[in-house]
């Protein structure tokens, strides 16, 4: 699997790597299909971790393939969330909503513990992060989008652009350059997904008029 952590081109002198590229174009198309609320998020999201999990551990970079680990066991969990919703909002697809605020207090408190939890192990054991504290926000912060995605919370597009705000420099600074750019597209796909659910949560809390002629 070496070849994975291989140089594919160059690209405004920055090196990109094979695994970084596929990983992350997979990931990309993984969230494009949640915008769409398809099922088949799950299920590409899971390809994208298995990917990175075989090239973050090849590279050594016990922290990073530990994370996709909790990636592709989430996005099984999101796969069973959404196969038992199917058919909830008025289009037959997935319902989506807006958090309530006691969930939001709990999606808040979790990313900010579990950051305290990552963080101080990543320093504790350097081995597994090259960068200990941004790493565990965006470690932490994309289990909590999943969570939030599988969960049909609007509130998960937020989560992702929290992330990116830190996701592109730090990977930039790490030689990750690929998914640095794959984050930016993130960030504009993030926007438009968000408008999408925000709209369509608002129509699915309007009541619907029954008998009404037309």
């Amino acid at each position: 699997m070496n070849w994975l952590n291989s140089e594919a081109f160059t690209l405004f002198g920055q090196h990109i790597r094979w695994a970084d590229m596929i990983g992350n174009v997979i990931g990309l198309i993984g969230l494009a299909l949640g915008w769409r609320r398809s099922i088949w998020t799950w299920p590409v999201q899971f390809l994208s971790g298995a990917i990175l999990l075989a090239a973050f551990a090849t590279a050594h970079l016990s922290g990073s393939a530990g994370k996709q680990l909790v990636v592709m066991a989430v996005a099984v969990w999101g796969y069973w969330q959404w196969n038992r919703g199917r058919g909830t909002a008025q289009d037959g697809s997935i319902a989506v909503r807006f958090a309530t605020w006691r969930e939001r207090g709990y999606l808040l408190g979790g990313a900010a513990v579990g950051t305290l939890v990552v963080g101080s192990l990543f320093t504790a054991y350097p081995s597994l992060s090259w960068d200990p504290w941004p790493d565990a926000y965006i470690f932490v912060g994309t289990i909590v989008a999943m969570y939030a995605q599988a969960r049909g919370m609007v509130e998960f597009w937020f989560a992702w652009l929290l992330v990116d705000l830190v996701g592109v420099p730090l990977n930039f600074a790490n030689g990750f350059a690929f998914s640095g750019f794959v984050y930016i597209i993130y960030g504009a796909l993030v926007l438009w997904g968000m408008r999408d659910w925000w709209l369509r949560s608002r129509k699915a809390g309007q009541p619907s008029l029954e008998g009404v002629p037309a």
